[in-house]
């Protein structure tokens, strides 16, 4: 039987032990990137006007009516227009603009999203480092998660199967990329656009990635 001398003692004992490495290691982390994430998000940002990039208006946050029969919290990406929509469950569809990979390195396909990661650190794959070494040699190591790390603030990964295909649908700290073909592969967004959609978008939903040659495919206009 619990005793009021045994209920003060054992209360005593938890909360005057100390915090553990890991919990503090956590916390600051926590600190970091709440700091991180203020410093790339503009002050008073509004996703449907907010542009101190330069993007084309066309390429900002826009909700529009999605076509018939597409899966709620999918992602389909359209490669002509450079627009990634998200798909909502009252047959609506958020957009945003994105930039793919450059001629020869996008890879037109269906994924499933296994993994997501806020302030990821990045290692550049060793066709990247052979492809242009005097690019992304000196990250062979891998690159610390901050605002300048390539996949920016936030990553979702995309698989076939268990296969990581090291294929990303990221941030990036090169927002004038956005609308064009300039990635190894990924998908980019500009970070706060891809922070909304993180928070958004659930683990095990499929990603499609048409090809080129295929445009318009999940809105109606």
């Amino acid at each position: 039987m619990f005793t009021r001398r045994h209920f003060i003692a054992t209360t005593a004992a938890l909360f005057s032990a100390p915090v553990s490495a890991p919990a503090f290691a956590s916390s600051h982390m926590q600190d970091q990137w709440a700091a991180w994430d203020a410093e790339v998000t503009p002050s008073g940002y509004d996703p449907a006007t907010t542009n101190p990039w330069g993007l084309h208006p066309r390429l900002l946050p826009t909700r529009v009516e999605a076509r018939a029969g597409l899966v709620p919290g999918d992602i389909h990406v359209d490669a002509i227009a450079r627009y990634l929509y998200h798909i909502q469950a009252d047959r609506t569809a958020m957009r945003y603009g994105v930039a793919i990979g450059r001629d020869g390195l996008y890879e037109p396909g269906t994924y499933t999203i296994r993994r997501k990661a806020k302030w990821p650190s990045w290692t550049p794959t060793p066709a990247m480092i052979e492809r242009e070494p005097e690019i992304y040699a000196k990250f062979a190591d891998g690159m610390d998660p901050g605002p300048a790390n390539a996949l920016g603030s936030r990553a979702l990964y995309l698989f076939v199967g268990d296969r990581d295909t090291y294929l990303r649908i990221h941030g990036t700290p090169l927002p004038r990329s956005i609308g064009s073909r300039a990635s190894s592969g990924c998908v980019r967004m500009v970070m706060p656009h891809i922070n909304d959609l993180f928070d958004k978008v659930e683990t095990g939903v499929t990603a499609y990635l048409y090809p080129a040659e295929e445009g318009n495919v999940a809105a109606t206009s």
